[in-house]
């Protein structure tokens, strides 16, 4: 053997151990075979499966509980199972992705690593969850408190007005008159002032409000106001048996205003609910306005004299 070829295969053996060495690296960073392979892809499946069985049977008993619901036997009334499925739902797929991610051989430790080295990006998702955690709780808050229930006609601080269509986790859906869906986050809706005539007695006063000129016979006035009320059928009576046994009128018509160019009556008509009220009061003002025609009671408005110089 000369030089050439002794220098030649010693330089090939030192080649061949250094590949040899990192593949047994490799092989002991990776610790990767097929055993262990099919071994994770059958539990990363079987953990999903089982998650998707725990949400199917979860939505299962909330479905159950809606029909109890109609058979007035459950036990939550609509809006609390709504929200408590959602929370539940959520829980199984946290619960489903922490045990996926713990079948990966150092993935605390790269959590660790991404979670030490993002320090800005973990500030600004801090102080964005701040208002998520504030509809979270309001809803909490919402659902259990009860202010208002799935299925509820609102007013929120005089603006919306509508029926509660459905609470989530960070904001509820109101279904306005036009039929709009109106989203409102629930930190906000929490702090608003609401008025809801679901709740309570459903009775409502409608207040109808009518001008009439100053030379008109109060009396006669009034008198046509209360009689165009009780003509209407939606009109209900609120009057107790002191009241009725006292002579009470049904129909409460007073004068409220001496304005500058008006005399302004005010009737107070009861309806079963706010959408009767609606309705009534609708109906009343087209009746005294054309009632008042026939009995030449004069309603007046502004007008303007123009005079021309020649």
């Amino acid at each position: 053997m000369n030089l050439h070829d002794f220098f030649c295969s010693t330089i090939l053996n030192i080649n061949l151990d250094k590949v040899n060495i990192n593949l047994e690296k490799a092989a002991s960073f990776w610790d990767i075979s097929i055993e262990k392979a099919i071994t994770f892809c059958v539990k990363a499946v079987l953990i999903y499966a089982i998650t998707q069985a725990a949400v199917s049977f979860t939505k299962y008993l909330f479905r159950r509980s809606q029909r109890r619901r109609r058979n007035k036997i459950a036990l939550l009334d609509q809006t609390t199972e709504s929200f408590v499925q959602r929370i539940l739902v959520y829980a199984i797929y946290i619960i489903g992705t922490g045990i996926f991610l713990s079948l990966i051989p150092g993935m605390e430790k790269v959590s660790n690593s991404i979670l030490a080295g993002a320090g800005i990006m973990a500030m600004a998702v801090g102080f964005a969850s701040q208002e998520a955690l504030s509809n979270f709780v309001s809803g909490l808050f919402i659902v259990f408190g009860k202010p208002f229930r799935i299925g509820d006609s609102i007013m929120i601080d005089a603006v919306v007005n509508g029926t509660v269509a459905e609470i989530t986790l960070r904001h509820t859906v109101i279904k306005s008159l036009d039929n709009r869906m109106i989203i409102i986050p629930n930190s906000k809706i929490n702090s608003s002032t609401i008025v809801n005539s679901t709740i309570g007695e459903q009775d409502t006063c409608s207040f109808i409000e009518v001008g009439v000129s100053y030379d008109t016979d109060l009396n006669r006035a009034i008198e046509v106001m209360r009689d165009e009320i009780m003509r209407h059928p939606l009109l209900i009576d609120r009057r107790s048996a002191e009241d009725k046994q006292a002579g009470t009128p049904q129909v409460m018509v007073r004068v409220i205003e001496l304005g500058n160019s008006a005399i302004t009556l005010k009737a107070w008509a009861w309806a079963a609910n706010a959408g009767n009220a609606f309705v009534l009061k609708c109906d009343l003002l087209k009746s005294i306005k054309e009632r008042f025609d026939k009995e030449k009671i004069e309603i007046p408005y502004p007008y303007n004299n123009v005079i021309l110089k020649q």
